[in-house]
């Protein structure tokens, strides 16, 4: 992930309600849908940081136990700095920016989230596949995988010029 995205996707998640840490890492994998989930690791010290510099304030516990944390004003205004900063870098200003360019901006979120369950069926199938050839190394099959990367990636390309030409 790029730097700084943990805390933007952080600030996003207290923009809509109270949450505790772990709502947070939950929302974020659910809206990612499963791409990522951030690790405790990440959350908790950004949320300490957050805290101590006045961006985000500790709810007192609820029956659950939970620690919630909200904006405050101060996290609001650096909310809209980081919208700010990742609409430069081309990504969106909801929840789940694209900073990685400007084609994501372009597609319907109902597109986008179909393109995104494509692209992780072929990294699954190529993880799989490549885990297949670490127990089971022969010439012929790792010939196979690279034909099949090469072959996706020729075609991927062709749709790329046919798409730069308008004829996508």
């Amino acid at each position: 992930m790029p730097r700084g995205l943990v805390r933007y996707y952080v600030l996003e998640s207290l923009s809509e309600r109270p949450m505790s840490g772990s709502e947070i890492m939950d929302e974020i994998e659910r809206r990612s849908e499963g791409c990522w989930r951030p690790s405790p690791g990440s959350i908790y010290p950004l949320l300490a940081w957050l805290q101590d510099t006045g961006h985000v304030e500790e709810l007192p516990r609820d029956r659950s136990g939970l620690r919630r944390y909200r904006l405050t004003p101060e996290g609001k205004k650096l909310l809209q700095e980081e919208r700010k900063v990742w609409k430069r870098m081309g990504g969106g200003v909801g929840f789940f920016p694209h900073p990685w360019g400007p084609p994501w901006l372009r597609l319907p979120p109902e597109r986008a989230a179909e393109l995104r369950r494509a692209m992780r069926r072929v990294v699954a199938a190529f993880l799989e596949a490549a885990g297949a050839l670490g127990e089971k190394t022969s010439e012929e099959a790792l010939k196979s995988l690279c034909e099949v990367l090469e072959e996706t990636a020729e075609r991927l390309e062709e749709v790329s010029k046919e798409l730069r030409r308008g004829k996508g």
